[in-house]
């Protein structure tokens, strides 16, 4: 059992920045794949960014890419995300969440393939 608790969201102004943070309890978090995904209102939950269990390879959606880093200290057991140059469409609740990877090389985009979230956080991006 994996327990993800997000931090860091916040109103920011277009062009700012901000850190989210997910610490997972358990000690097993290094074998896990984790991922961030967002929901804003009335749309669905879509994929940001992921990072494999052993911390190689990151894979990021389209409308992220270049601005946001995933980044992972497994000392810590803990996920950030480095938001940069946010814009007005990156408002949404973010949440953090964790794939068994069972010693696995793919990391899932898919939010149906993950087995533990946070309860979210609020990231609102002021015009």
């Amino acid at each position: 059992q994996v327990q993800l608790v997000e931090s860091g969201g916040g109103l920011v102004q277009a062009g700012g920045s901000l850190r989210l943070s997910c610490a997972a309890s358990g000690r097993t978090f290094s074998t896990y794949n984790m991922g961030w995904f967002r929901q804003a209102p009335g749309k669905d939950r879509e994929f940001v960014a992921a990072r494999a269990w052993s911390g190689g390879s990151t894979y990021y959606a389209d409308s992220v890419k270049g601005r946001f880093t995933i980044s992972r200290d497994n000392a810590k057991n803990t996920v950030y995300l480095q938001m940069n140059s946010l814009k007005s469409e990156d408002t949404a609740v973010y949440y953090c969440a964790a794939h068994r990877s069972y010693g696995g090389l793919r990391v899932p985009i898919s939010d149906k393939e993950y087995d533990y979230w946070g309860q979210g956080t609020q990231v609102t991006v002021s015009s």
